[in-house]
């Protein structure tokens, strides 16, 4: 099985798809998310894996089109509790750092720690341990990186601080996504995916909302976003979870006919239960 992720050996993609499936699996490095979408379209990779939501900055909002544009099913969840750390050559102290290179959600994790280093310019960079990577290969000084501690040990730097992340709680959702539906058993489905456009009326979300509420769905995730080419108009993306499967079917049954557009995007395991 070949496994897409966002980054590099050492990123946090890479670790979720260790604890998912284990370290014998071929991974597929990719650079941004669009690119990791292409290698599945493509057929390269049998699965993908994708940071959705980060308990600090939120949402990653475009890779629900990404989810959404290209068919994708989600088949599952990961949550990873994520610990960023500062990176640089050995020998490099906090005092010689002018630059971080790390990905824009890393930086936006450690705003806190950074404003008390105003000397230091932060840049956005497309992952976490490649930069990690390139500092070690071209042996650059006065660069550091934000990445997980074990970048530092596969690319031989030096953690300058550790837990560097402005809320030590701090968590990323992360999907697993496939070209095709993968067929769950039943009783192991207890959350669902779902994108639906309403009319723009006064109360029509609410409607939805009521529906959810009376088919005991539990509400965890709501996001809109602007339809293309349709101004002023939205699609809502939303996560529920349920206890029974056969309230979740009523419910979708009834979203069916409310919504102008509805399109399941996964049926899976609720992965904060496990």
């Amino acid at each position: 099985m070949t496994i897409a992720i966002q980054g590099i050996k050492g990123s946090n993609h890479h670790q979720v798809a260790i604890d998912c499936y284990g370290s014998d699996q071929e991974m597929l490095p990719c650079m941004s998310f669009p690119a990791l979408v292409q290698e599945l379209m493509e057929g390269h990779a049998d699965k993908g894996i994708m940071a959705i939501e980060n308990s600090i900055a939120g949402s990653i909002i475009p890779n629900y089109a990404l989810v959404y544009d290209h068919h994708l099913h989600i088949i599952g969840e990961y949550y990873l509790n994520i610990h960023h750390h500062l990176m640089a050559l050995a020998g490099q102290r906090m005092e010689d750092i002018k630059a971080v290179h790390s990905h824009p959600m890393a930086l936006l994790q450690c705003h806190e720690f950074f404003k008390k280093h105003p000397q230091i310019q932060l840049v956005e960079d497309v992952d976490t341990a490649e930069t990690a990577q390139r500092i070690q290969s071209g042996q650059l000084k006065g660069i550091a990186a934000i990445a997980p501690k074990v970048a530092a040990g596969l690319y031989g730097l030096e953690v300058l601080a550790s837990d560097i992340q402005t809320i030590k709680n701090n968590a990323t959702r992360f999907i697993i996504v496939k070209t095709s539906s993968k067929e769950i058993p039943q009783e192991h489905i207890n959350k669902a995916s779902l994108r639906f456009v309403l009319d723009h009326k006064r109360g029509s979300l609410a409607a939805v909302l009521n529906v959810m509420s009376d088919c005991h769905l539990n509400l965890t995730k709501i996001q809109s976003l602007p339809v293309i080419d349709l101004p002023w108009k939205y699609a809502f993306f939303v996560d529920v979870t349920f206890d029974h499967y056969e309230d979740y079917t009523k419910a979708r049954a009834i979203l069916e006919i409310m919504a102008t557009e509805f399109r399941v995007l996964g049926e899976y395991t609720n992965a904060r239960e496990l």
